[in-house]
């Protein structure tokens, strides 16, 4: 696959991480990577620490001309001056979200496997749609398959993100057919995140 063809990379961070740490690994793999996004999304609902973890990696993300979202959090991504959020409830905040935070932010939408969430996504004035699982037993065991991302970049102009238990393998499969990978813990619970990341990458062809 030529390289302008290529999916982009959409990275997310670990759901914790050490705020000294952090911000030199993040620093590190987004200088050696072609990273498009990055999403700030952490386990903890504690807006103190998500302030101050936002707080962290901004600079880091802005040194390197990438943009920062943050999950659910649509005024904290006002308050902080964010560049966006990444909504979890499928469709269902994409217009509220969008008149928060105005017409420049970047709105997207988790959802799910669901081709119907997805198109509300999409109507609301997402610039982007994420389905997943690709892989793995995450909950149910449901899976967003390779048939979905096909019929969504034929049917429909909206990006979307393939996302969660993205391997090699879901990588060579689903490139043909997806705007964007979200990779993070894929890479972060690895002893080499970058390199984790460019052997994914190398795996689109």
């Amino acid at each position: 696959m030529a390289q302008e063809d290529r999916p982009q990379i959409y990275l997310v961070t670990p759901p914790e991480f050490d705020l000294g740490s952090f911000p030199e690994t993040l620093a590190h793999v987004l200088n050696g990577a072609d990273i498009s996004c990055l999403r700030l999304s952490m386990a903890t609902h504690d807006e103190d620490r998500l302030t101050r973890a936002a707080d962290a990696i901004r600079e880091v993300a802005h040194a390197a001309d990438v943009a920062l979202v943050i999950d659910t959090h649509v005024v904290l991504a006002q308050r902080l001056g964010l560049d966006g959020v990444h909504l979890l409830d499928g469709g269902r905040s994409v217009a509220a979200a969008r008149k928060t935070l105005g017409p420049d932010a970047i709105v997207g939408a988790y959802c799910a496997q669901s081709r119907h969430d997805g198109m509300v996504a999409g109507e609301a004035g997402a610039d982007y749609v994420s389905f997943g699982p690709v892989s793995g037993s995450l909950g149910d065991g449901s899976l967003a398959e390779v048939e979905l991302f096909d019929w969504w970049s034929k049917m429909i102009e909206v990006p979307v993100v393939a996302e969660a238990g993205v391997t090699g393998e879901v990588v060579t499969q689903i490139a043909p057919v997806t705007d964007f990978f979200a990779i993070g813990e894929e890479i972060w619970n690895t002893e080499d995140p970058l390199a984790e990341l460019n052997s994914l990458i190398s795996a689109m062809g």
